[in-house]
């Protein structure tokens, strides 16, 4: 960051921003650069009809330039977030208080640790850029500020700033030089490599079985795709986040960050699912089916993102949030980490103390489950 940056300001949206000075601030992250953001803000997926209106916050230089910012979105409820505060706002308004509207610094409906301070030298961005969330908060009466998944390194930013610090666990393949899966397959315990043989061969059966990317990706995946995302969005949600104006955009912008595992049943698709790829990572975020199968859910979202990953060097599969089944799959236990800045001191304290008690209910959550993982013991 420049020495001349100064003025913290409050934009419009992502896509007023130059894609080039927003996209040199976000470390090659998919969710947090310009085409992701940009595509939910005009797609419609994110917006005021939406409860997720864009306020990113950002620094400029004397000429204009964007130096640093946070993707900021004031919030009408907590959906879409992964990190739940449900009883936080029913508390907060049983008090006659309004939890909502709120400030959330996140990738929206997207449950993926990354840099939330997008800056060239977070450190020295971040103090200004979390006194402006503070300011703004105060300014507009709102209840409380939150940073969901933020990457280890950036942690320290938020608690120096005061921020109250919440752990959960997510599930994460980590890929430890295997050449191909079936060296995955031998670093687990002879009983659990049998079970996950077996499941990829009831799931494959009559299936044919496509990694689509890049070039490759056209508008009738989507299309495949959109029907599979809006049966799991209807049950999971009561409807889905994204509109289908949002794939086309990502497919059009980010095709080669993309890969769309789809399952075909007699040259139909029946399945499938929709990852993005980062520096060092394949991420794993929507999935559906029209057909019930078993283990079609494990074949397509994780052994196949398992495949991916090794053949293209990366180091992990992050799967999304929730799910301890993903651990008899060679999953493991990776903290995951929110900040919260609450403006009322007393509700802070009732916050604080929860999330006291929660945490040593996590880490006693993670150390049973460090003890249950398939893997050979040394």
């Amino acid at each position: 960051m420049s020495g001349t940056a100064r003025i913290a300001q409050v934009g419009r949206g992502v896509g007023a921003f130059p894609a080039a000075q927003w996209d040199a601030l976000a470390a090659g992250n998919p969710f947090v650069g310009h085409a992701f953001l940009a595509a939910m803000e005009e797609s419609g997926s994110v917006g005021p009809r939406t409860g997720w209106t864009p306020a990113p916050i950002v620094l400029v230089d004397d000429a204009g330039t964007l130096e640093a910012a946070l993707p900021a979105y004031l919030k009408d409820h907590s959906q879409g977030e992964y990190v739940f505060d449900h009883t936080w706002a029913d508390a907060w308004q049983r008090a006659g208080g309004d939890y909502y509207p709120k400030l959330q610094i996140a990738a929206p409906f997207t449950p993926a640790s990354g840099p939330r301070v997008l800056a060239r030298d977070p450190a020295v961005a971040a103090p200004v850029l979390l006194a402006a969330a503070r300011q703004l908060c105060a300014q507009h009466g709102l209840s409380s500020a939150h940073a969901t998944f933020i990457e280890p390194a950036q942690v320290p930013l938020f608690e120096a700033d005061g921020w109250l610090l919440r752990r959960d666990i997510q599930f994460h393949w980590h890929n430890r030089g295997y050449a191909r899966f079936d060296d995955f397959l031998a670093a687990l315990s002879s009983r659990k490599r049998k079970d996950i043989r077996k499941e990829r061969a009831a799931a494959q059966a009559g299936l044919d079985i496509r990694a689509i990317s890049g070039a490759d990706l056209r508008e009738e995946h989507w299309d495949a795709f959109w029907a599979f995302y809006q049966d799991t969005g209807a049950r999971k949600w009561g409807h889905p986040y994204l509109t289908r104006a949002a794939f086309t955009l990502l497919g059009e912008r980010m095709a080669d960050a993309i890969v769309l595992v789809l399952a075909y049943e007699d040259g139909e698709p029946v399945a499938g699912a929709l990852n993005f790829i980062g520096p060092d990572a394949l991420y794993g975020r929507y999935w559906g089916t029209l057909v019930e199968r078993p283990f079609l859910h494990f074949e397509i979202c994780y052994y196949q993102a398992i495949d991916i990953a090794i053949a293209r060097g990366l180091s992990r599969v992050e799967a999304g949030a929730q799910g301890g089944h993903k651990l008899a799959r060679g999953y493991e236990p990776v903290e995951t980490t929110s900040a919260h800045w609450i403006a009322n001191p007393s509700f802070r304290s009732a916050v604080a103390d929860f999330l006291a008690a929660e945490s040593a209910g996590v880490a006693q959550q993670a150390l049973f489950l460090e003890e249950r993982l398939p893997f050979k013991k040394s």
